[in-house]
C-alpha cells in the first residue's frame, strides 16, 4: 500500500496536469501584459518631451505669423494704424495685442482690448528641458482661461516681437495632440508587444512549456522510457537545461529500476526464506545428533558445522533485510581477526587445482573492536570476490601467481585491514560504480551486492573502505576501523586488571 504522502503527491501531480490555468496566470499571459506595460511606459517617456516640444512649436508658429504681419503694420508711417486694419490682423493671428520692440523702444502695433493682467510670460528662446516640460504640464492642467505674453526675436534683425493671447486654443491643441499620440502609442505598443511576445514565446515560453509538460508526464509514468524529454539542438541555457533534464530522468529511471530489482529480490527471498529455514532447521537437528557421537574427527568438525548453518540462516535473512530495511547496528566486541580469517578460508573451500594461494598474515596477537559476525561477512565477501576473479582468469600459464593476502595493523586507535589479490583487477565500469548494488559488479552476471553490503557494514562500524591503486594487476582494498570509545571507568578497570 502506498504511503499517504505518496498518494497526496500523485494526486497533486494529476490535478495540476489536468488543469488549464487562466490566460493571464500563465507565463505567456504575464509576459504579454508586462510587454504592453513596458511599451506604454516607454511611450510615456517619449510622449512628455514630445508634448513640450509641440507647445513650443505652436507658440513659435504663432509668433512667426505675427512677425510677418508686423512687417506690414510697421511699414505704415502714420502714428495711428487704422482700427479696421488692427482688427483684421488680430483676428487673423488670434491675438489680443501686438507690439514691436526695437532699440529699447516698444511700439504697440495693434490692440483690441488690453487685458487687466498677464498670467504668464513665455520667452520663446528658452529651451531648458525641465522648464519647457514644466510649462507644458502647467498649460494642460491650469490653462484654458489665462492670458499669456509671448515674445521672441525676428530673425537676425535685432527686433523683438511680442504678443498677448489666450492660452485656451493652445491647451485645446495640446489635448488633441495628446489624444492622437496616445492612440498611436497604444497601437505601436500593441504591435511591439505582439512581436516581442511572438519572439519570446518561440524562443522561451514554448520550450519551457514543453519542459513543464514533459515533467508532469514523466511524474505520472517515471518508468516509461518514452516520457524522457528529447532535447532540442540548441546551445543556449534552455538547451543545456533540456539535456540535463534528460540525463536526470534517465538516471532516475535507472534508480527506479534498481529499486524495483531490490524489491523483487526481497520478495523472492521472502518466498524461499520459509522453506530455507525448514531445511536448515533439519540440518541443525542432524548436527545435534552428530554432536553426540564419539568419533573425534566428527567432534572436531561439528562446532564449525553448527556455526556455518547458523550463518547460512543469518545470510538468508540479511539478503532480505538489504532489500527492505537497514542492517542492525553492530554489536562490537574485542575480536581476534586471525581466527575470523581462518574461518573465512575454511568457508571458501578453495579448490587446490585452481592454484590460488590463501595467505593469512594477520598477527596472532592482533585484536580490534568490531562485530564478529558482520566483520566475518565483510572479509568473506571481499575474499570471495578475489577468488572468483582469479578463478575466472583462464589463462593457462603456470608462471602466473594467484595469491590472496590478508594483512592487519594498527595506527593509534585505528585498525587497518588489507585484502589484496594478484588477479586481473577491477574493470573501469566497476571502479566507476564501486559499492553500488547492481552496478558495481566486477564480473559478468554479478549483482554487485557483495561490495555494497561490505560498504554498508564498514560504515556502520564508523570506518572507511577504499580501493587502493596498484601500479600492476590485482585488487587491493584497505579497511580502516576506529576503536569504539570507552568510558573512563572501563579504561581504569582494564588498567587495574592488567597491573
Amino acid at each position: 500500500m502506498a504511503a499517504p504522502e505518496q498518494k497526496s503527491a500523485e494526486t497533486s501531480v494529476t490535478r495540476h496536469a489536468g488543469r488549464r490555468l487562466p490566460v493571464f496566470k500563465r507565463l505567456s499571459g504575464k509576459l504579454l501584459l508586462l510587454t504592453l506595460l513596458f511599451g506604454l511606459v516607454a511611450e510615456v517617456m517619449i510622449f512628455v518631451p514630445t508634448m513640450a516640444d509641440m507647445r513650443i512649436r505652436w507658440l513659435s508658429d504663432r509668433l512667426n505669423t505675427v512677425a510677418a504681419a508686423s512687417v506690414v503694420l510697421a511699414a505704415n508711417d502714420s502714428e495711428e494704424i487704422p482700427r479696421t486694419v488692427q482688427d483684421d490682423v488680430l483676428l487673423a493671428t488670434g491675438t489680443k495685442a501686438i507690439a514691436l520692440r526695437e532699440k529699447g523702444a516698444s511700439r504697440l502695433l495693434a490692440v483690441a482690448e488690453m487685458p487687466s493682467k498677464v498670467d504668464r510670460h513665455v520667452d520663446i528662446t528658452v529651451t531648458d528641458p525641465i522648464t519647457v516640460i514644466r510649462d507644458a504640464f502647467d498649460t494642460v492642467i491650469n490653462g484654458g482661461n489665462r492670458i499669456i505674453r509671448v515674445y521672441g526675436p525676428i530673425g537676425d534683425t535685432g527686433k523683438v516681437i511680442e504678443l498677448l493671447t489666450a492660452d485656451g486654443p493652445l491647451r485645446n491643441a495640446m489635448l488633441r495632440y495628446a489624444g492622437n499620440v496616445a492612440l498611436i502609442s497604444l497601437f505601436i505598443s500593441a504591435i511591439t508587444a505582439g512581436l516581442v511576445f511572438l519572439a519570446i514565446s518561440r524562443l522561451l515560453i514554448r520550450p519551457i512549456q514543453r519542459m513543464s509538460d514533459n515533467m508532469l508526464a514523466f511524474a505520472r509514468s517515471p518508468d516509461d522510457p518514452q516520457k524522457i524529454i528529447k532535447p532540442e539542438n540548441r546551445e543556449d541555457e534552455l538547451g543545456i537545461a533540456q539535456r540535463e533534464l534528460a540525463d536526470m530522468q534517465r538516471q532516475l529511471q535507472r534508480t527506479l529500476s534498481e529499486q524495483k530489482h531490490l524489491a523483487d529480490l526481497g520478495l523472492a527471498v521472502s518466498k524461499i526464506n520459509h522453506d530455507m529455514r525448514n531445511i536448515l532447521a533439519s540440518a541443525q537437528l542432524m548436527s545435534d545428533h552428530l554432536a553426540n557421537t564419539s568419533d573425534p574427527a566428527i567432534q572436531r568438525f561439528v562446532p564449525k558445522l553448527v556455526r556455518t548453518i547458523d550463518r547460512a540462516i543469518n545470510y538468508s535473512q540479511t539478503v532480505l533485510a538489504y532489500g527492505g530495511t537497514q542492517e542492525p547496528p553492530p554489536q562490537r566486541r574485542r575480536v581476534k581477526l586471525r581466527t575470523l580469517v581462518n574461518e573465512v578460508e575454511e568457508m571458501l573451500s578453495i579448490d587446490p587445482k585452481s592454484g590460488i594461494e590463501f595467505k593469512n598474515l594477520v598477527p596472532e596477537s592482533f585484536e580490534f573492536d568490531a562485530d564478529p559476525d558482520q566483520f566475518f561477512r565483510i572479509i568473506l565477501n571481499l575474499c570471495r570476490n578475489s577468488v572468483q576473479a582469479m578463478t575466472g582468469d583462464t589463462r593457462d600459464d603456470d608462471a602466473i601467481i594467484k595469491r590472496l593476502t590478508i594483512t592487519a595493523g594498527q595506527i593509534g586507535t585505528t585498525s587497518i585491514i588489507g585484502v589484496e589479490d594478484t588477479g586481473p583487477g577491477l574493470p573501469a565500469k566497476a571502479r566507476e560504480n564501486l559499492f553500488r548494488a547492481f552496478r558495481g559488479s566486477a564480473r559478468s552476471g554479478g549483482t554487485g551486492l557483495g561490495l555494497a553490503i561490505v560498504h554498508e557494514l564498514v560504515r556502520a562500524h564508523g570506518g572507511t573502505i577504499e580501493l587502493r591503486d596498484n601500479e600492476g594487476a590485482g585488487t587491493s582494498f584497505e579497511i580502516r576501523i576506529p576503536d569504539q570509545p570507552i568510558s573512563l571507568a572501563e579504561w581504569r578497570s582494564r588498567r587495574d586488571s592488567i597491573s
